[in-house]
């Protein structure tokens, strides 16, 4: 599977890095705990219907996970941007299992579907 292009980084400055490495980094260090902390996390936002459904599907299925929220469509779009940035994925939610980022609803549907969430 191919890696998706990302800019090399000796063509990114040192002021560049330092500025991506503090973006939101207390937003990013909380959601990265959570992952490797727990075995379910998703990542979302108020107002989201996919958000809604992942957690409606997780909720029926049965599986605890835990559920860190960001702002809305108006609201703390910088840290939803950081987190994002971090993940390299493009939307919410963002659902993790055993601390892999999996995809968002579309891809837990499957994982649901090849009975891959109970355990």
């Amino acid at each position: 599977m191919a890696e998706r292009p990302t800019l090399a980084p000796e063509n990114v400055s040192d002021t560049v890095k330092s500025q991506l490495a503090g973006f939101h980094r207390s937003i990013i260090d909380e959601v990265a705990a959570a992952v490797s902390r727990d075995r379910v996390v998703v990542v979302g936002m108020a107002q989201n219907p996919f958000v809604k459904k992942a957690r409606q599907l997780l909720d029926g299925e049965g599986v605890k996970y835990t559920y860190l929220e960001y702002g809305s469509y108006l609201s703390r779009w910088k840290e939803r941007l950081a987190i994002k940035l971090w993940a390299g994925f493009p939307t919410f939610p963002m659902v993790f299992v055993g601390g892999v980022l999996e995809g968002g609803y579309a891809e837990l549907v499957k994982l649901r579907d090849q009975g891959k969430l109970k355990g």
